[in-house]
């Protein structure tokens, strides 16, 4: 069953103004079955076949001129000289939207974007799915707990895996396949380690030293650890918002995870009803709005443009929305129940900004809506549908 992405949208505009079309990504959060589905009309070629991956190396020209009218290349990265090719052929070619490039890793893959197609190729990159494409796919969770548990990678949705046994195996073939090949991992054991300490810490401010203590490894090793899960679409890292309202700023990021069912899996929770007293539910909850947020930014083709707020006194909101018109504010509290000091860290920063911002947003694990305090109070499953008719797209 093929689930409807909200990245088509953006897929769409980027074939109309760029010869090339990159979609990257996590592996398998569905990079493949989109390119495929969407682009149907081009001949599809993955280069983990070892016979194409051995034509697009030996003869690169030849490889290309058996698509004329371009073609949906997977896993491009795999033949990174394929790329100084492809720039003369498109350059030759007037057409926009030629070919469709899909990879997993950004290593390769976006050194050889910068030295062959700047300016030739629009960058998509596609998470896993989002609550509102499973809403409209109608597949909708259970419960929050177990959305939360299960996370949103296609194959625990289209093929109804098992999320604890589907996200181990995920986690073991990461190590062992993509790991193996970067040079910053030597250890497996100790980066394992580091995972799951890691999933420990969500939510919570990023301190290098503590986790390269904890890790057994030097704070340059942490440093290098934390680019390869940014890089490899595992972890995002929030940063402080940059305006200061003449109060001094805590400087660090906060750390999460791109899927929940991930952050469960690495913290050993195997079944989803140990998710509701796990001391870390609250953080849990609140790594799914900012992961959400994340799609939504990166499925329209756009920067994340997202930050937290906290001043030294302790003064904090967890989610800031930069636009060009003023942020909006957003806490996260994983209570069903609503209760009026959840609103203390909101109410600040709306004095600070003054008229920048309307109200601002109370997520919440329960169902109550409305408002209160000049706020809006938002339960988690109408999320989706609130963004979509805000200012996130």
């Amino acid at each position: 069953m093929y689930i409807q992405r909200v990245a088509e949208r953006a897929l769409q505009e980027l074939q109309r103004t760029f010869p090339v079309v990159v979609l990257t990504g996590p592996r398998q959060s569905g990079k493949t079955t989109l390119a495929r589905h969407f682009f149907s009309e081009k001949p599809y070629v993955s280069l983990e076949s070892p016979r194409e991956l051995e034509a697009a190396q030996e003869d690169p020209i030849g490889f290309l001129a058996r698509y004329p009218d371009g073609a949906v290349l997977d896993e491009v990265q795999r033949a990174p000289d394929l790329f100084s090719y492809l720039q003369v052929r498109v350059d030759e070619d007037d057409r926009l939207g030629l070919f469709i490039l899909t990879g997993s890793q950004q290593f390769g893959l976006n050194a050889s974007i910068s030295q062959s197609l700047t300016g030739r190729a629009g960058t998509l990159q596609l998470m896993p799915f989002s609550l509102g494409e499973l809403h409209e796919a109608d597949r909708r969770p259970d419960s929050l707990d177990s959305m939360l548990w299960a996370g949103f990678y296609p194959p625990i949705h289209d093929r109804d895996a098992d999320p604890s046994l589907w996200l181990d195996n995920y986690v073991g073939t990461y190590l062992e396949r993509d790991l193996r090949q970067i040079k910053a991992v030597r250890d497996l054991a100790a980066f394992r380690r580091f995972l799951r300490l890691c999933a420990g810490r969500v939510g919570q401010l990023l301190n290098r030293n503590s986790l390269a203590t904890d890790c057994g490894v030097s704070f340059t090793t942490i440093g290098d650890w934390l680019l390869v899960l940014e890089t490899s679409y595992l972890a995002f890292l929030l940063p402080p918002y940059h305006r200061n309202f003449r109060k001094r700023l805590v400087k660090s990021p906060k750390l999460y995870f791109l899927d929940t069912g991930l952050v469960c899996a690495l913290l050993g929770i195997r079944r989803m009803d140990q998710l509701a007293t796990h001391p870390l539910r609250g953080p849990i909850f609140e790594n799914w709005v900012v992961s959400e947020a994340v799609k939504f930014r990166f499925h329209s083709a756009r920067p994340a443009d997202l930050y937290f707020w906290r001043d030294n006194h302790g003064h904090e909101v967890d989610l800031v929305l930069d636009h060009p018109d003023g942020p909006d504010a957003i806490e996260v509290k994983s209570s069903a129940t609503v209760q009026r000091d959840m609103l203390v860290g909101l109410s600040y920063w709306k004095g600070l900004t003054g008229n920048e911002i309307g109200s601002g947003t109370l997520v919440h694990g329960g169902g109550q809506t409305g408002s209160r305090d000049g706020h809006l109070i938002l339960p988690w499953r109408e999320l989706p549908e609130h963004w979509k008719v805000e200012r996130m797209g």
